[in-house]
């Protein structure tokens, strides 16, 4: 919907909601060539409820589901190297074997030289433990060079509480989070999502943009933060910055164009209930932009 091309690879049940699956992909233009239609396992389900902010719940239906049966052999690698950029999250490196699977197909981006994206999107209901989630999470972020998280997921890390979400923090504790956060993981680029606060970007040689939150009436923040790495990743990927190199050292107006830009997607996500639906397409986002 942003006007860049992009390919999903993942399992799903062959049922009714794997086909609508496909069938919405399609129709928003994404190649989904590389889906597995599983006949002995249902699509994973997840229900959310919403408060009167738009903030959410999860409940999760997989027992097990289609995606956690994700197999190395039914892995696409072509799809994967034909590619610029490869984002991943940690779902799928909770069971096996979709965790080898996903593991696999990192290997496969980072020997074709693609930019790899991370989302944690921690989700604690499908994992054993909260510690088993960070540790997970932790051991992961060495294969990133771009890695988008929200700020309790920052906090979270960066603690040793066995509690999700942790309690908020100020403003000058977050942007110091991410700073050390970025440095002890030796990433090229760190984007931390604050909700109606904006977000920050640290990159390079200790380079930090923090951009203010855009005024809109939220009903439903599901699929915020993904429309937030959309944009992030389509902004790097218009300026041909998709290599660690490129990221060390980027022009600063052009940093805080792609950040804009990444912010103005994740508000506008916020408008409309649903996390497919509510993604606004190019010319959304640009006339949202002209008014702000």
């Amino acid at each position: 919907r942003l006007g860049r091309s992009s390919a999903f690879l993942g399992k799903v049940g062959d049922d009714p909601f794997g086909r609508f699956l496909e069938n919405t992909f399609s129709e928003a233009g994404v190649d989904t060539g590389g889906m597995v239609f599983d006949p002995d396992h249902r699509t994973g389900l997840a229900f959310v409820s919403l408060a009167a902010d738009g903030e959410r719940d999860f409940c999760f239906f997989r027992n097990p589901s289609a995606d956690m049966t994700y197999a190395p052999a039914e892995l696409d690698r072509a799809r994967i190297q034909a590619g610029r950029i490869f984002h991943y999250g940690s779902i799928t490196l909770i069971d096996e074997p979709a965790r080898t699977t996903t593991l696999a197909a990192i290997d496969t981006a980072k020997a074709a030289g693609l930019l790899l994206s991370y989302d944690p999107n921690l989700r604690p209901p499908l994992w054993p433990s909260l510690e088993q989630a960070r540790n997970t999470i932790l051991q992961t972020i060495k294969f990133a060079d771009v890695v988008k998280m929200s700020e309790e997921e920052l906090v979270f890390l960066m603690t040793d509480e066995d509690l999700f979400p942790v309690a908020s923090v100020s403003e000058e504790e977050c942007r110091a989070l991410a700073q050390d956060f970025r440095r002890r993981y030796d990433l090229p680029l760190l984007a931390v999502t604050r909700g109606a606060n904006g977000s920050y970007v640290c990159w390079g040689d200790d380079r930090f943009l923090s951009t203010s939150g855009l005024p809109v009436k939220a009903v439903d923040t599901t699929g915020a933060g993904d429309g937030f790495v959309a944009a992030l990743l389509c902004g790097l990927l218009e300026h041909n910055l998709t290599t660690r190199h490129a990221l060390l050292d980027p022009p600063v107006d052009l940093m805080i164009h792609i950040a804009a830009q990444a912010n103005a997607v994740g508000a506008l996500t916020t408008t409309r209930k649903g996390a497919i639906p509510a993604l606004p397409t190019r010319k959304e986002v640009d006339a949202f932009v002209s008014l702000q």
